[in-house]
């Protein structure tokens, strides 16, 4: 993920570059593409991109949390929160 970043920085760069030095081309134009190709949506572009790996870190994250806030679950016969109230015949 992080080299098409890299790539999309380069390309953006290499855009704003021209419009620059080109004979239609103004340095506020160059600074606007450099702000509105790049500086705005690539941390949108990667904030939705790396959505999956931070899901699965979550999830990691609680399932170690469980894990660790009952040792012995799943290990011992389950009980009865209340004794059973033996009735007289």
């Amino acid at each position: 993920m992080h080299i098409v970043a890299i790539a999309w920085v380069f390309v953006v760069g290499l855009v704003a570059l021209v419009e620059a030095t080109s004979t239609h081309g103004t340095l506020l134009g160059a600074l606007m593409t450099l702000v509105l190709y790049g500086a705005v949506p690539l941390p949108i572009v990667l904030y939705i991109l790396g959505t999956p790996t931070r899901r699965r870190a979550r999830a990691r994250r609680e399932t170690s949390a469980r894990r660790t806030a009952d040792p012995g679950r799943g290990h011992h016969a389950t009980r009865d929160a209340v004794a059973p109230v033996r009735e007289e015949p």
